[in-house]
């Protein structure tokens, strides 16, 4: 099963404290608005995003449809497929897609130490 693109969706508490010592360490700007309170950096194949005041905890966040330059890729397993599958395997879903649906679409868990995962497919 093909999750996506990974990143680390981190809360900060200064974007621009945080953006300023991540650019230190050689990330680059690949998408978002600093001046909204998000921005997207990569390093290699690092992905991070940091985020201010949008959410309370860092996250893992898997992007289906994308690589790690946040391009699409022909093929890849669809959100609702993924889903589908974890829920067979017993994990608990905290926010489920619709079945009915179909594109862009999110659902989120928590793995056992409450570490939060977001699925987010944007296409």
């Amino acid at each position: 099963m093909d999750l996506g693109a990974f990143s680390v969706s981190l809360s900060v508490k200064d974007i621009y404290k945080s953006f300023e010592f991540y650019s230190k360490l050689g990330y680059q700007v690949i998408g978002g608005d600093i001046k909204q309170n998000w921005v997207i950096l990569k390093n290699g194949i690092s992905v991070i995003g940091l985020f201010q005041g949008m959410f309370e905890k860092n996250i893992l966040t898997f992007n289906p449809g994308w690589n790690q330059d946040g391009k699409d890729v022909s093929q890849f397993t669809d959100i609702r497929d993924i889903q589908n599958k974890l829920l067979n395997e017993g994990i608990t879903i905290n926010e489920k897609v619709s079945e009915s649906t179909n594109g862009p679409a999110y659902f989120s868990l928590e793995d056992p130490d409450g570490n939060q995962i977001l699925f987010d497919q944007h296409r």
